[in-house]
């Protein structure tokens, strides 16, 4: 199944001068779930509707990286487009998307590096329109990098999060546990937004594509019938 995130992907690869190596780059991956083929995923990918879409605005090679969740996202919520992010260009795609009358977007940001004005902690929508997420997937230093130089995201209201959980993610840390990997942050905007059996789904996809990714770099056996994956099977 191709997706937003794979044809971002395949786009970024076709223009890369060198071949992009990953950690554990040795290691034969499925091209569908890009984890090594011994701990393929795509037997447990969530089937779920949302009323909910989401925008990924990715960071250069974010799209390349095996770790990224953003790919979860596009593999759980139909409704997921994603754009290369640049300083100095915009994918023309984007600025349509963001005007197009059935959506509401939210670019989702912590509150804190956003002028009071534009804030808001909850989605309430107008008659007619669905929600959008816009999610900078990127490090952190990143992403604050593209939240101040991307001025054709100033006009949207920042919809900050106040998770109460510390992140679970564990392929790549933060030096702060409150910042939430992508697929975490997109999981509370589809539970703020109503969309409780997606946001389930994709935290439960979450936690099982971590148990396989780690596995595999042991490696060792993953446990199929363990508490996490039965808790995914309900949304196949």
């Amino acid at each position: 199944m191709s997706h937003a995130v794979a044809r971002l992907r395949a786009a970024r690869l076709a223009r890369s001068e060198k071949p992009f190596l990953a950690r554990g780059s040795r290691a034969v991956r499925c091209p569908s779930c890009r984890l090594a083929v011994s701990h393929c995923l795509c037997a447990w990918r969530p089937r779920v509707q949302a009323q909910s879409a989401v925008c990924l605005l990715m960071h250069d090679v974010e799209a390349l990286k095996p770790s990224n969740t953003g790919w979860l996202i596009a593999d759980v919520l139909a409704d997921t487009s994603a754009f290369g992010w640049l300083r100095t260009a915009v994918e023309p795609g984007l600025p349509a998307l963001l005007s197009d009358p059935q959506w509401q977007p939210y670019l989702v940001f912590p509150g804190e590096y956003a002028a009071p004005e534009r804030v808001v902690d909850s989605v309430q929508l107008a008659p007619g329109k669905r929600p959008l997420f816009v999610l900078l997937d990127a490090t952190w230093t990143e992403a604050r990098k593209m939240f101040r130089k991307s001025p054709y995201l100033d006009g949207l209201p920042v919809l900050s999060l106040q998770p109460e959980q510390l992140s679970r993610y564990r392929l790549r840390r933060s030096k702060r546990d409150d910042h939430l990997c992508t697929a975490e942050v997109a999981a509370l905007c589809l539970e703020l937004a109503g969309d409780r059996c997606a946001s389930e789904a994709l935290d439960a996809y979450l936690d099982v594509f971590s148990q396989h990714y780690l596995a595999a770099k042991a490696p060792r056996a993953v446990d199929l019938e363990d508490a996490l994956h039965q808790r995914l099977r309900q949304f196949l």
